[in-house]
């Protein structure tokens, strides 16, 4: 915006409220000294800013000077109604000279003595993201020339948010990282393992992850998911379904029935979440897994002197998507030597090709190798110097050669030849099954 005849003072004031080194306050206190420099320059008695929350379609009162009361009370203000929501609704400054129950949907503004006001929307991207407010005590209106003072201010507001923000979220998304990829593999005589875990280069995490465990029953967990969307939302996302996941499994050693309990939790409390998830488990000597997939493309296995395969899987709606559809179980066998693979579509998956092209550049990369020589290899193979424009989880396990050790109360389920996957059976009875 060009500078303004006759408040280039003013405007420069501005700039330099925003244009200061901001780096060493948090996001609050960011606000609460622009917001009192703001309130200065423009003689105003209040100031305020209100962020959306899209969740529940209500601004809430983020920092405030002059108006600390909105902050201290929790105010929230529904889109549409009243002077802020009004501003949020069309995304336009809004200036009112009589503040009454009428006019504001706040009664803390008209508690207060508030007389005029003038707001502005907060944009980013083509949407609103909050609303920025001024008021004065004694009536004297705000005019054009202070309404395009606080656009400047809102613009930069914005912006100083956003870099702010990002820098919150990445911090918090590497301590989320942290705490829902497995900090060890499972040591289990007789099995082997190797993962990798990429972000796509823009952000730090997403809702892809992987997962290997030994529940109390005895029964190895392999398990690798999607949760659909990016950045910190999704992790949290992904971190809920993981915990639940796991929670079921102390339950059930069958995974379709995890899956399907899962699902009932996920659709009642997450509304409109996609999640893609494949599950294996086994009990000792780990020769046969049972596997179900909700929405999630099947394991690749391969054996020694075989190409690799994809397993024979029926393959469930997502999570979240569809009710009442009971996950098929597959029985594959894992001979001495055999090798699954189980990745996200950030692998496979490349714009403007065919998924099948990213499945057999896998099939193609998959041999029945030491773990973490066949992770080294898929992922060179099918990443090389790429930059990743979507999240990539890659769990790969090796069944070894010889006796495995039976934990303490599970059967053993005898012994299985050195042959390929092989069997299908329909769903599991179980009473856990909703």
């Amino acid at each position: 915006m060009p500078p303004i005849a006759g408040d280039d003072t003013r405007l420069a004031n501005l700039r330099a409220v925003v244009d200061a080194d901001l780096g060493r306050l948090s996001v609050e206190d960011l606000l609460v000294e622009l917001l009192d420099r703001v309130r200065s320059i423009l003689d105003a008695d209040t100031a305020a800013v209100l962020l959306l929350d899209r969740a529940s379609g209500q601004l809430v009162a983020r920092a405030a000077c002059g108006l600390e009361e909105e902050v201290r009370q929790g105010i929230k203000v529904p889109v549409g109604k009243g002077f802020a929501g009004r501003i949020a609704a069309t995304g336009r400054p809004v200036a009112i000279e009589a503040v009454t129950p009428d006019t504001v949907a706040n009664p803390v503004l008209w508690q207060k003595g508030v007389e005029v006001m003038l707001g502005v929307p907060l944009l980013g991207e083509g949407a609103v993201l909050g609303v920025l407010h001024v008021g004065r005590l004694e009536h004297r209106p705000f005019d054009s020339v202070d309404a395009e003072l606080l656009e400047v201010v809102a613009g930069r507001v914005t912006a100083a948010l956003a870099s702010r923000q990002l820098a919150v979220e990445r911090a918090a998304a590497a301590l989320l990282e942290r705490s829902l990829t497995p900090a060890a593999l499972p040591v289990i005589e007789g099995v082997s393992f190797a993962a990798r875990y990429v972000p796509a280069e823009e952000r730090m995490v997403g809702g892809d992850w992987y997962d290997a465990f030994v529940s109390p029953s005895g029964s190895l967990w392999v398990v690798a998911g999607d949760a659909a969307g990016h950045g910190l939302d999704a992790a949290v996302l992904m971190g809920r379904a993981r915990s639940t996941l796991r929670a079921y499994a102390l339950q059930t050693d069958d995974p379709g029935v995890a899956l399907d309990l899962t699902d009932r939790k996920i659709r009642h409390f997450e509304h409109d979440a996609m999640i893609t998830v494949v599950c294996m488990s086994a009990r000792p000597p780990f020769d046969r897994f049972e596997v179900a997939s909700a929405g999630h493309p099947p394991p690749m296995l391969a054996g020694p002197g075989r190409s690799a395969e994809l397993a024979a899987l029926r393959i469930s709606p997502p999570i979240g998507t569809v009710g009442g559809v009971p996950r098929e179980v597959t029985e594959v066998q894992l001979g001495a030597g055999w090798v699954a693979a189980l990745y996200t579509d950030g692998l496979i998956e490349r714009r403007r090709e065919p998924i099948g092209d990213g499945l057999e550049r896998l099939r193609r990369a998959l041999v029945a190798d030491e773990p973490e020589a066949v992770a080294t290899r898929v992922m060179n193979e099918l990443v090389g110097g790429t930059v990743p424009d979507d999240d990539i989880a890659l769990l790969v396990l090796r069944r070894e050669g010889g006796p495995a050790l039976r934990a303490a109360g599970a059967p053993d389920r005898g012994t299985a030849s050195d042959g390929g996957p092989h069997g299908t059976r329909g769903p599991l009875r179980s009473d856990l099954r909703p």
